[in-house]
């Protein structure tokens, strides 16, 4: 279930809440108890590796894409 970031403009604490994506844009409510809240746009990072080449390998004619393999006149 996805988590999104509050933080509360009364006190100033910032808190988050697990909710299903259909609910993201409801209200939530402070842990102390205040009602005006705001939800805070968050970054998400991914780490890993890919299992595609990040750039072209070696130069030249053969591999892959556009201009290294051949389909540019």
């Amino acid at each position: 279930m996805p988590r999104y970031e509050f933080r509360c403009r009364s006190c100033g604490d910032t808190f988050e809440v697990s909710r299903p994506m259909a609910r993201s844009a409801d209200p939530a409510e402070c842990p102390a108890g205040h009602g005006d809240t705001v939800r805070l746009l968050s970054t998400v990072a991914v780490g890993g590796q890919s299992s595609a080449p990040a750039g072209p390998q070696g130069g030249g004619g053969g591999g892959g894409g556009c201009c290294g393999g051949g389909c540019c006149g």
